[in-house]
């Protein structure tokens, strides 16, 4: 009670003294009074002061926090009137973590220390839940700070839990989408039951019959789709449905299988990415045709940018191969151009002839790659360091 009256103190004054009163004493009399009541009021209501507290200054640096980062990335952490940062120390050493490794926490994800005890108790029991062991908690931690301590919502964690196990996915599952995507956790309930609904949906109005089933599927091969919106995956299916000319029955199987893993992709990036890869194999020589059914036997090509698809295409075509086989082989493309130039030019070395012997030895791995050599008598020396250089596909580029 005595802080509210303290805190409405400025706004009794202004009334006090009058309108007129206040005219009389100028403008910068105004202002100084209105600067006042700013400052108090928002003090009261967040909790924070203009100025820094240095008690949490103190007990960070102490830590070893990185303030400049804490100023950079949540500044308002450092004027708060009340914070956690000993008792967040304290629980994280009890878990296992290192000095240094709370100090990094803390420096990229400052709002951390304003965590309560209970609440880190309850948001831990809930994680136990999918990790058998408090070490693969903190490894998340330590890489994602946000994925833990970004919502404040214990409830909604749970929420998402019980709902996403009530699809029919296991812990195993659970374990990949927290350890993957764990934003998908702390989106809100509501959110992850609209994508759900929105994938039940379109399984059932391209005449499928197990919309559960069809659900799991997408969301086991694209951990990341729930933290995407319900319209990019919406526009995405659409897409897809009408530039590769395919009907409900040849869409329901695609999203199913390969089709599934570029939902999440922005929708502006799939489309420039068919129409580049579009571009570049029908001046090669193909037909619409050919192009969309090379497209269909493997999705994760609309992962490639147009320069890297037309790159890897180049050094391909330079190295004698004819756009014929990539098209019967697109996995090829999975590896990086380096690789591709490595292999190509030592195995022009032994006087391979792909036309001949066709490209299937490019899509190997390096144990694979020197027993097929050794089966066809060449020689090999393995001395490139990209020669076994796989990328995955979100690093392709």
């Amino acid at each position: 009670m005595a802080t509210r009256v303290i805190l409405q103190a400025p706004s009794l004054l202004l009334c006090s003294i009058g309108h007129s009163q206040l005219m009389k004493q100028g403008t910068a009399a105004q202002l100084r009074l209105f600067c006042f009541r700013f400052w108090s009021s928002d003090s009261g209501k967040n909790g924070c002061c203009l100025k820094e507290n240095a008690t949490v200054l103190a007990n960070l640096t102490l830590m070893g926090v990185d303030i400049k980062m804490v100023r950079k990335r949540q500044p308002g952490v450092l004027r708060r009137m009340t914070t956690n940062e000993v008792g967040l120390t304290q629980f994280l050493k009890h878990k296992g973590a290192q000095p240094e490794s709370i100090a990094s926490i803390i420096s990229r994800y400052p709002r951390a220390i304003t965590r309560t005890h209970s609440h880190l108790e309850k948001r831990w029991e809930l994680w136990r839940s999918i990790f058998l062991t408090d070490k693969e908690i903190l490894k998340i931690i330590e890489r994602s700070p946000e994925s833990f301590f970004r919502s404040s919502d214990n409830e909604n964690l749970e929420k998402n839990i019980h709902f996403l196990g009530s699809l029919g996915l296991t812990p195993k599952d659970l374990h990949r989408m927290l350890t993957t995507a764990p934003r998908t956790f702390s989106n809100s309930f509501e959110l992850n039951r609209q994508m759900v609904e929105l994938l039940q949906d379109i399984c059932v109005s391209l005449g499928g019959e197990d919309p559960d089933s069809f659900v799991k599927k997408i969301i086991t091969c694209n951990v990341y789709i729930l933290i995407r919106s319900t319209k990019r995956v919406k526009m995405n299916v659409n897409f897809l449905q009408k530039a590769l000319w395919l009907a409900d029955e040849e869409l329901l199987t695609l999203l199913q299988g390969h089709g599934g893993e570029i939902l999440d992709l922005s929708h502006d990036y799939v489309k420039r990415s068919f129409q580049s890869l579009e571009k570049k194999l029908l001046s090669l020589g193909c037909t619409r045709k050919e192009v969309r059914h090379f497209v269909v036997s493997y999705m994760p090509l609309l992962y490639l940018s147009p320069e890297t698809f037309a790159n890897k295409i180049n050094c391909l075509l330079e190295g004698g191969i004819h756009v014929k086989q990539i098209l019967e082989k697109p996995r090829v493309l999975d590896f990086s151009r380096q690789t591709l130039e490595s292999r190509i030019r030592e195995l022009k070395r032994a006087d391979y002839d792909f036309r001949e012997f066709g490209i299937n030895i490019l899509d190997s791995s390096k144990k694979r790659f020197e027993a097929k050599l050794q089966k066809k008598g060449i020689c090999f020396q393995f001395n490139d360091p990209f020669f076994n250089h796989v990328l995955p596909h979100s690093l392709q580029e």
